[in-house]
């Protein structure tokens, strides 16, 4: 009988893919954000140039100028899904003091909801500042939240197994824009 490798990356989405998922999660964010007063909040690493991205094709598609982007560092878990900070650390951005947040349409985006502790603790934060509408978006839902949160927009609903790890690929992190699932033990 023949192993199996301990692990398998699989390569679910390519770039070409994905950049239309984010059209179509553009096409979705522009119903929801007023031209005028709305800000995207990208949440580091991976959800701060997928918000670049977003913006882009939200610009492209309504015509209007690119919205302003600020990023927010929340860190819960490493890439490989460890147990960083018991508690969702938050790193606070002074520039959100300065626009009018109860007047301004928030869409925060991330790459990945998985527990939810991180889109949680964003609109939490956002919501002490005084934010009054704020929407979530999110490359990939696995599907296993374990907070009161959801996304708002959703560009790939993934059911994985809970060992498995997704991985948004995402320049400048990595070199190439994809969406893999490492596999861990997978038993046939």
């Amino acid at each position: 009988m023949p192993t199996l490798p301990a692990s398998q990356r699989l390569r679910l989405y390519d770039s070409d893919e994905l950049d239309s998922v984010l059209q179509a999660m553009a096409r979705q964010a522009a119903t929801l954000l007023p031209p005028a007063q709305a800000a995207l909040i990208g949440i580091q690493r991976r959800g701060e140039p997928l918000a670049q991205r977003l913006r882009q094709h939200l610009s492209r598609q309504t015509g209007q100028p690119e919205l302003p982007l600020y990023p927010l560092k929340v860190k819960r878990y490493a890439d490989d899904l460890k147990v960083l900070h018991a508690h969702t650390a938050l790193t606070e951005n002074p520039l959100l003091n300065t626009l009018d947040l109860a007047n301004t349409t928030l869409l925060v985006v991330d790459d990945v909801l998985f527990e939810g502790h991180s889109l949680l603790r964003t609109c939490a934060y956002l919501a002490q500042l005084g934010a009054r509408r704020v929407y979530t978006a999110v490359l990939v839902d696995r599907h296993v939240c374990q907070q009161p949160i959801h996304a708002n927009i959703v560009g790939v609903h993934l059911q994985v197994a809970a060992h498995d790890i997704v991985e948004c690929n995402v320049p400048p992190y990595e070199m190439e824009f994809c969406i893999e699932v490492l596999r861990h033990g997978a038993a046939r």
